[in-house]
């Protein structure tokens, strides 16, 4: 029997390694939405969106990878959150400056909130500001 644990673990992975709206849709509702409190996501507001800005965000930074330090269920609530580092080199075309060859070690979160076996909405709470910094971007 899949529980949403493992739908997110899931999702969670497809996210993070590039695979966009295509690799993660089978997890999601179809008009799931997504919020953070973030400059750099300001106008993204579905998974979709969201999902596709993290498979872009590989071009220039192409080794990025992630690392799980906690993930947690909230039955009561019907939610799952992934607490994460994401790591990597700006070494790739496509960014907003020319490669810097800076490197990139951010903490985040995920909240995914489901409805039924699929994520209905996801918060990502994230300091964009220093992560920005740390590529040369800001």
């Amino acid at each position: 029997m899949n529980t949403i644990k493992d739908t997110a673990k899931r999702f969670f992975d497809a996210c993070e390694t590039g695979k966009g709206w295509e690799g993660t849709q089978q997890y999601c509702h179809a008009d799931a939405t997504f919020s953070a409190q973030a400059g750099a996501l300001v106008d993204v507001d579905t998974l979709q969106a969201y999902t596709d800005w993290m498979k872009g965000l590989l071009i220039p930074v192409p080794d990025g990878r992630y690392e799980v330090r906690s993930f947690a269920v909230d039955e009561e609530r019907n939610n799952v959150s992934a607490y994460g580092v994401f790591r990597g080199t700006h070494t790739g075309e496509g960014g907003p400056v020319p490669p810097t060859g800076k490197k990139i070690e951010a903490d985040y979160v995920y909240v995914m909130q489901f409805e039924g076996d699929k994520i209905r909405h996801m918060t990502k709470i994230w300091n964009d500001g220093i992560s920005l910094q740390q590529l040369g971007w800001a």
